[in-house]
């Protein structure tokens, strides 16, 4: 038992850890590429998942409003 306890409590903390970076990511601009595939495993199976760089590409275009889009930033 004293073993596990250790265990649980190094996998919260690697846990909390992903989760810090995660939301710092996301503060700055930068997308969430795992979180992009796990959706398109669950949600639309079969259907081919963007590279990394296509995905940061049309993540960046989507952002600032390339192609005549809304500019989308709080100043």
């Amino acid at each position: 038992m004293e073993k596990t306890i250790p265990l649980i409590l190094s996998q919260r903390i690697i846990a909390a850890g992903r989760t810090v970076v995660r939301t710092a990511r996301l503060m700055v601009g930068v997308p969430d590429y795992d979180a992009y595939v796990a959706h398109r495993q669950v949600q639309h199976p079969g259907e081919p998942i963007m590279s990394y760089q296509a995905f940061f590409r049309e993540r960046q275009a989507s952002r600032y409003g390339v192609n005549g889009g809304k500019i989308s930033r709080c100043c």
